[in-house]
């Protein structure tokens, strides 16, 4: 174990942290739960470890601490700051990749985001789930099926994302509900929407996370992505996104929310294309299929 300045640490010196180290642990040992003191002490186990790996000085660690305050303060109904850090760290991806993990062909999942509200209108198959947002309109269709290829009928499908200026509807101040809505599959699992094409967006960067990313030299942009939810019983909730391909952010995602297998082509339709059905386009539009498979409740 080394300082930063490459000054080795005494024997006498690893010894005491290390007696300081499995004395926390041991404040454990009551815990009725063996879950919250599996979590409980693996935490203490590879936070001091951190601490002692980067030897971390008094001073760093008050400004850690005045940092995740500031976090706290910053959050409120609308915003989660915590969330943003979480995602910016990889913890909510790594988090979901232990959670979901790989069975059969099914829909790859990715992060949750800050931006999900309960309570989405609900639009009927080829309805318009842009409510109004600023956008190119885009055409989604695809199925939902399960690992067997079963199609899954009245699969809920809650679909959101942000307007062309790169803003969600929760974070303008008129209480406005756009770019969200909820809807379910047919009798053969299909399900087809109007959205708008996703364009690139910066996470919220006027916080501290906003500042820890720039002290760090990183982007706080996230490539273009259209949120989905998807449920149905006896299956496992699957939440993701769907990427546009070419997006030069693809290889820089600020949550390292991006699969390959979630990057779909979204077709660009020249003016005066007909649209097989929902709103008549004067100008441009694109069109993406999406299939989704979902995994078995509890795999």
């Amino acid at each position: 174990m080394t300082r930063s300045d490459e000054r080795t640490v005494s024997p006498e010196q690893q010894a005491r942290e290390e007696e300081l180290v499995e004395r926390v642990v041991r404040s454990f040992d009551s815990c009725e739960n063996p879950r919250l003191r599996q979590l409980m002490t693996g935490l203490v186990r590879h936070l001091h470890a951190y601490i002692r790996d980067v030897r971390l000085t008094e001073e760093e660690w008050d400004q850690a601490i005045r940092f995740l305050t500031r976090c706290g303060h910053i959050t409120d109904d609308k915003r989660q700051e915590f969330i943003l850090l979480s995602d910016v760290l990889g913890a909510s991806m790594q988090t979901i990749t232990v959670n979901n993990q790989a069975y059969g062909d099914a829909t790859e999942a990715t992060v949750f985001g800050p931006f999900f509200v309960e309570g989405a209108p609900e639009v009927p198959l080829g309805g318009d789930t842009s409510g109004g947002a600023v956008g190119q309109p885009c055409r989604v269709e695809g199925t939902v099926t399960d690992t067997d290829g079963k199609s899954l009928a009245g699969a809920r499908i809650e679909v959101w994302e942000a307007d062309e200026e790169g803003m969600y509807d929760v974070q303008y101040d008129d209480d406005r509900t756009a770019a969200r809505a909820h809807l379910h599959t047919d009798d053969e699992g299909r399900y087809r929407f109007w959205a708008i094409t996703p364009t690139p967006y910066p996470i919220p960067h006027d916080g501290p996370v906003g500042e820890m990313l720039q002290a760090a030299g990183r982007s706080p942009m996230r490539a273009s992505h259209l949120h989905f939810m998807v449920s149905h019983q006896a299956c496992r909730t699957l939440v993701t996104h769907i990427f546009v391909r070419g997006d030069e952010l693809l290889d820089s995602d600020a949550v390292f929310g991006v699969k390959e297998s979630l990057v779909k082509d979204f077709e660009q339709q020249p003016v005066g294309t007909a649209t097989p059905d929902g709103p008549v386009v004067d100008g441009t539009w694109s069109k993406v299929r999406f299939d989704i498979v979902l995994a078995p409740a509890g795999a």
